[in-house]
């Protein structure tokens, strides 16, 4: 066990790339993930499990294929399993993830935007 609490805005600064989520965190089957994102991500769906958005900075507009919801900085929201979604960000956002151990970024597409899985910092 780690005496030290996790301090968010540093893990931020370890890292530039956008759509690669780090891991900072887990609670039993759960990773809490760190990502930066800007621009447009892809169409996906994840069968078999919710996600979990909190906005740290910026804002996020995910849309779906009938509306989109924009999450502003100290908020969240949660895409439940199996909705198709695509996140997109005008300018820089910073993003805690939540989600199972194991969930591709991308869902069960097959892009270029996959991230490695499990990469902590």
């Amino acid at each position: 066990m780690n005496d030290a609490a996790i301090n968010l805005a540093q893990k931020f600064e370890l890292f530039n790339e956008h759509w690669q989520p780090k891991v900072v965190a887990e609670m039993n089957d759960y990773q809490f993930k760190l990502v930066k994102v800007q621009g447009d991500f892809v169409w996906h769906s994840h069968a078999d499990t919710d996600e979990t958005f909190l906005v740290v900075e910026g804002e996020l507009r995910i849309d779906f294929r009938d509306r989109s919801v924009t999450v502003s900085a100290g908020e969240m929201y949660v895409v439940p399993k199996g909705v198709e979604h695509k996140p997109f960000a005008q300018s820089e956002v910073k993003m805690l993830l939540v989600e199972p151990k194991g969930v591709v970024n991308t869902g069960d597409i097959a892009s270029d935007r996959a991230a490695d899985d499990d990469v902590w910092i």
